[in-house]
């Protein structure tokens, strides 16, 4: 049976980023957990420009060729990890913009944070990201990797991690593999297939 395929994503877009190495970490212990098939995806690469589709995207009318390949990506996906900065006490306006483009593709998946900052270690970002997950119907799970002071554990473009946050990272993807499969009936019929929107959304 093939193994959920486990999307790493990496919120922060701006040069210099420790985004980048923290993600690679992550992606590593979740190879090494063994209940997923593991994809790094980098939003500096997917490089989406503002929401400019001129159609909800409930209705999965997508206009833009970037559009409809950032959809192909999402909808392979069972699970996300997002690893993601605190920007100001929030979340970074790239994670926000690029969740804002799909709807159905995200529906009844559970998702992962892993966030990184000062002393708050992005639960700030968090905090506020989490409705935001929940009114694209997907699951966050309790079990979050936050990150203080990250640039220390930066070394020569590696990430070093304590033992407690890979403990913490184990910990996230046993309760994203066990969501994955409570949530698998809820996900019949989603992904390329788009619900019609309620009207009161539109």
């Amino acid at each position: 049976m093939d193994r959920p395929l486990l999307q790493i994503v990496i919120a922060s877009t701006r040069p210099g980023r420790i985004g980048l190495p923290i993600a690679e970490w992550v992606a590593e212990r979740a190879r090494s957990h063994e209940g997923f098939e593991v994809e790094l995806v980098d939003l500096a690469e997917v490089d989406l420009p503002l929401f400019d589709e001129p159609h909800h995207p409930r209705l999965g009318r997508y206009e833009h060729d970037y559009t409809k390949a950032w959809s192909a990506t999402v909808s392979r996906a069972d699970a996300f990890v997002f690893v993601m900065p605190e920007y100001n006490h929030g979340f970074n306006a790239a994670i926000k913009n690029a969740l804002d483009f799909l709807y159905t593709e995200w529906n009844h998946k559970p998702a992962g944070l892993v966030s990184y900052g000062g002393v708050a270690g992005g639960t700030r970002a968090v905090a506020l990201l989490k409705p935001v997950l929940s009114a694209l119907q997907m699951v966050p799970v309790v079990q979050a990797v936050p990150i203080p002071f990250a640039m220390r554990q930066v070394v020569d473009g590696r990430f070093e991690a304590t033992e407690p946050l890979e403990q913490g990272a184990d910990a996230m993807f046993g309760a994203l593999a066990t969501m994955v499969d409570a949530l698998a009936p809820l996900r019949t019929g989603t992904g390329t297939s788009h619900q019609p929107p309620p009207t009161s959304v539109l």
